[in-house]
């Protein structure tokens, strides 16, 4: 059984810039993969030489609270997590036409 590492690009308006700018590209990814992992699916699927990957998790703290008639109920944010790629000097990821 082998897991999706890559789950889907995140195109912001700030991950966009970064890619204009600095040749880096943003995703989220599975919460249990390593860099290396990162870094060989984003190799094998775009065909693309990967030069850094930085990784950061997000969640688990208090995002919303419901007042119920059983009283106040909070609800721990979703845990995910972003890697950010950087792709070598004149390569680049055509985030609009492989999916």
């Amino acid at each position: 059984m082998m897991k999706t590492i890559i789950k889907k690009p995140i195109i912001s308006e700030k991950a966009t810039g970064t890619s204009e700018k600095f040749n880096r590209f943003t995703f989220a990814v599975d919460r249990k993969a390593n860099k290396i992992e990162i870094k060989n699916a984003v190799e094998k699927m775009y065909g693309v030489s990967v030069t850094e990957v930085r990784t950061m998790n997000y969640g688990g703290g208090k995002s919303s609270v419901k007042y119920t008639n059983k009283g106040i109920v909070e609800q721990p944010s979703k845990l995910w997590k972003k890697a950010v790629v950087t792709v070598a000097v004149g390569e680049t990821i055509d985030l609009f036409n492989n999916f």
